[in-house]
């Protein structure tokens, strides 16, 4: 299993932007889809995005298409979530995700992907 750091997270008013990072240890990242998530309080956590393990194919939810962009860079152990046109229900507890086999293609595209979770980061929009 990897181990991940989320940071990036904050305050930002609606319309504004916010880029995520999140690093790995270890020397299987590059062998894993890699994903993100959010959990909102009250609701359930839900797929945000995915990346499969060379960065060529991308994955969204549709509330987020067109304004998120997920990207990797396997020489740094880091993937990245850039938010962009931020609305107030984007406000959630952002979780990255390494896809639960490696080596394989396979993407985190639900919580019974993931075999390792980021302790999370908070980004909050205010309207």
């Amino acid at each position: 299993q990897v181990q991940l750091v989320e940071s990036g997270g904050g305050l930002e008013q609606a319309g504004g932007s916010l880029r995520l990072s999140c690093v790995a240890s270890g020397r299987t990242f590059s062998y894993h889809g890699m994903g993100w998530f959010r959990q909102a309080p009250g609701k359930e956590r839900e797929f945000v995005s995915a990346i499969n393990m060379n960065g060529l194919t991308t994955y969204y939810a549709d509330s987020v298409k067109g304004r998120f962009t997920i990207s990797r860079d396997n020489a740094k152990n880091t993937v990245y979530l850039q938010m962009t046109s931020l609305k107030p229900e984007d406000t959630a507890v952002y979780y990255c995700a390494a896809a639960r086999y490696s080596g394989v293609p396979y993407l985190p595209r639900t919580p019974r992907d993931v075999g390792s979770w980021g302790q999370g980061t908070q980004v909050t929009v205010s309207s």
